[in-house]
């Protein structure tokens, strides 16, 4: 059967080790693009010149003695949650969705969930193709169609305490680039 084109896991992955499965699996491959998302370092920087192990040198929130104006936007960590089987599903369609659009010959995704702190790694999108102008759009198409139709939810944990996030009016707007309207913001 070979290697799935769509993973939900708590792990991290690693990039190289995707990329040379992608184009041991696919004949024909002249380019392969990735995107890879990490989650944002919105924290301010530690008080003591050098950041954390993470980015992150703020305690939990009951231990926070920073006045809230110096925590700003400040997320200590992220917490992604899926429905299992229909995540995976919806994905697949959105993979089936960019090989009818595009010229490619394979496509990974891999998107973690659990909790996950500043500067890790949260998805992958590899596709490969014959040539890079079809890889490159059928990579932007799937994160595009990611960020807005995936049944993912998310939480951030900040030093006020734990917020669900809502859509973005912007990343429905990318999705409409490729024809479709989203309307989740």
């Amino acid at each position: 059967m070979g290697l799935p084109r769509v993973v939900i896991q708590t792990q991290d992955f690693d990039l190289s080790t995707e990329i040379a499965a992608l184009r041991r699996e696919n004949r024909g491959v002249g380019a392969v693009c990735s995107f890879v998302g990490v989650v944002r370092d919105r924290n301010p920087p530690s008080r003591g010149g050098l950041p954390a192990e993470g980015g992150v040198d703020l305690p939990v929130k009951d231990e926070i003695d920073l006045p809230v104006e110096d925590t700003g936007d400040a997320v200590l960590s992220i917490e992604l949650e899926h429905y299992p089987g229909m995540t995976e599903q919806s994905i697949e369609a959105m993979v089936d969705e960019a090989v009818r659009r595009f010229d490619i010959v394979g496509a990974r995704v891999i998107h973690r969930v659990g909790r996950l702190r500043p500067l890790e790694q949260i998805v992958l999108v590899a596709v490969a193709s014959a040539h890079r102008g079809q890889g490159f759009q059928a990579c932007e198409f799937l994160i595009d169609y990611l960020k807005t139709q995936a049944p993912f939810w998310k939480k951030e944990h900040t030093p006020q305490g734990a917020r669900w996030v809502d859509a973005r009016v912007s990343d429905d707007a990318a999705l409409a680039r490729w024809g479709i309207m989203a309307g989740n913001a």
